[in-house]
């Protein structure tokens, strides 16, 4: 559904079995799995790393289309010719030397995952997801969500004809209710968390048998997210930074970079003296269940008893694939931290006035996460460190920040703008300090 393909591109997939990342046990990757059958663990797909790596050299990327289907090798499609797309380019990887100047980094990078499909990272996972779904035979899709993962499986359903069913808490941003229900998803909501809305389609999965795409509950929503590693190290030339940044609700975007980066090296794309970054796992103060395991130095958490932020990406109480997470962060030398709303909402501010960038509430997260661990020393100054901003800010206009309009009566003269609109080094600086907290400024209007 994306062609046509170059005659270079691979008759068949690369994908030779599932592993549950548990036990080790191996499953059919040619038959619809769902989780582990021995212990219930998440499955991982598995690739002919040895024969990539002896059949496809890095270059053949060159002449590709820039979307996450030009690493199809790495893929688990059985015919490339079966990708569901809706168009999902590769995302921008920009410095921001502003903020970077503010927050103490001499290298602070964004990868800005809202320029996606249905404007979130989600639709990586959906991608693929979806695709593979399609060529195991699926008809009905369905799954719980959070926010954004349901609109993204929504839209891929709608452009790949699989009707999809989608269950979130009634607390879910009114925009992505709406978003989800105008792709002909069947929307259904319920009280509590992603857990209790889990718990709904655990039960219609067995009672109808349709496809269960909860996180971690088939094993290819990780093969699209893992994609943001793979365009990650293409982007800073074969390499990878020093520390990244990454908000962590379910872990699967964090999970899939990790095993993306094993598989370069596995395949030769990427050398294999190539330095691990540290990952930096954020969760909102209101649900921060990785966090506490990881500084209580434990293998898995335990449910959060009463998730409450609004970051919506962020209110998982128990993710399923927690215990890898927590692997990684130590495995990386990386660290797990928590920020509260108020910051998530100053944050938010903060990157719009001095870097133009409307950011979702998980990502405004991340960049509070850098900003602390760099006034506590956990990232060094000359560090080069990427923040993952997930998802636009615009799919939760009721959280964006700033003065409202004014209204100015028929005739009437505007007052003078503040001085910092007049001297641009003031206007791209407008930000202070107060109590550790990096925030905008008071503003100037009428002085002078």
């Amino acid at each position: 559904m994306i062609g046509p393909f170059p005659a270079e591109a691979p008759p068949s997939s690369f994908a030779t079995f599932l592993e549950c990342a548990r036990c080790g046990a191996r499953a059919d990757h040619a038959r619809e799995a769902h989780l582990c059958p021995d212990c219930g663990g998440p499955l991982l797909v598995r690739y002919e790393l040895e024969r990539i790596r002896a059949s496809v050299p890095r270059n053949v990327l060159y002449g590709r289309q820039h979307s996450l289907w030009r690493y199809r090798e790495l893929l688990p499609l059985d015919d490339i010719e079966d990708a569901v797309s809706l168009g999902e380019g590769n995302t921008p990887l920009y410095e921001l030397p502003v903020l970077g100047s503010k927050l103490g980094l001499h290298r602070l990078m964004v990868k800005d995952e809202g320029l996606l499909p249905t404007g979130t990272f989600k639709a990586r996972g959906a991608a693929v997801g979806v695709s593979r779904a399609g060529e195991l035979g699926a008809s009905t899709i369905a799954l719980p969500t959070a926010g954004n993962a349901g609109a993204a499986w929504a839209a891929y359903g709608a452009r790949a004809g699989i009707g999809v069913v989608v269950v979130m808490p009634a607390d879910t941003p009114e925009v992505i209710q709406r978003e989800t229900s105008a792709y002909g998803a069947r929307v259904y909501l319920v009280d509590g968390s992603i857990a209790d809305a889990g718990a709904v389609v655990k039960r219609a999965v067995a009672e109808y048998g349709w496809y269960d795409a909860s996180t971690l509950k088939e094993p290819y929503r990780i093969e699209g997210k893992k994609t943001m590693g793979f365009e990650l190290a293409e982007q800073l030339g074969w390499h990878l930074p020093d520390v990244i940044v990454y908000p962590t609700g379910g872990g699967v975007g964090l999970i899939g970079m990790w095993k993306a980066f094993e598989e370069l090296r596995a395949v030769g794309w990427l050398a294999a003296t190539e330095k691990q970054p540290r990952f930096v796992a954020v969760q909102a103060a209101g649900c921060a269940p990785i966090v506490k395991a990881f500084h209580e130095e434990k293998d898995e958490s335990e449910p959060w008893p009463d998730p409450v932020t609004l970051a919506a990406g962020l209110r998982v109480p128990k993710a399923l694939g927690d215990f890898l997470v927590l692997r990684i962060l130590r495995q990386s030398h990386g660290v797990a931290v928590d920020v509260s709303d108020d910051r998530i909402l100053e944050m938010m501010r903060v990157v719009g006035v001095t870097e133009g960038l409307l950011a979702c509430p998980e990502g405004a997260a991340a960049f509070e996460a850098a900003y602390q661990l760099r006034q506590s020393g956990m990232i060094h100054e000359h560090e080069d460190v990427v923040v993952f901003n997930t998802g636009s800010g615009m799919k939760y206009f009721e959280n964006l920040q700033g003065r409202p309009p004014v209204r100015l009566e028929r005739g009437e003269l505007m007052p003078r703008i503040e001085r910092a609109l007049e001297d641009l080094e003031g206007y791209y600086r407008p930000l202070a300090v107060e109590e550790g907290r990096l925030r905008v400024a008071p503003d100037e209007e009428g002085e002078g």
